[in-house]
């Protein structure tokens, strides 16, 4: 597995080592945009997300008290759905205002030739769990995932 921070031309995230899971960071200069590229980064521990197409969209609704709880509401909602739905996901567009989380993911259904998956990750943790602004301003979406 290969742990690099990866620059796009809309998001920003990374994956990281962690004992025997693996951590997953995003940034954004927004709530929004940290959710967003998280998600990237929870695919990337998958598969690398180009190779995903957006054939079909599934809504997500999650409600929470907190950035870090509506974050881990998210992620498991993200893999809750790939999981039941035998999906992986390319686009993620999230309207954000707590409590509630309203989403709208796209992608296509596992192919095991075309998207090689890496793991199955089993469930976001509370482990590192971290959503708010970093010091410089941006806000950083993390937690660790296990695999």
């Amino acid at each position: 597995m290969n742990f690099s921070l990866v620059y796009s031309a809309a998001f920003r995230w990374e994956t990281f080592p962690h004992m025997a899971d693996i951590g997953i960071r995003g940034f954004g200069n927004s709530p929004k945009e940290a959710l967003e590229a998280v998600s990237f980064a929870l695919i990337s521990v998958i598969t690398d997300p180009q190779k995903i197409e957006p054939q079909r969209a599934l809504n997500i609704c999650c409600e929470a008290d907190s950035y870090d709880l509506i974050l881990y509401d998210w992620l498991n909602s993200l893999i809750f759905k790939m999981a039941t739905e035998n999906m992986l996901f390319c686009r993620f567009d999230i309207c954000l205002s707590l409590p509630s989380l309203q989403g709208v993911v796209w992608g296509e259904t596992v192919d095991r030739h075309k998207h090689s998956p890496a793991v199955e990750i089993k469930g976001a943790t509370f482990s590192e769990l971290f959503f708010g602004q970093g010091k410089d301003g941006l806000w950083i979406a993390q937690c660790i995932v296990d695999v």
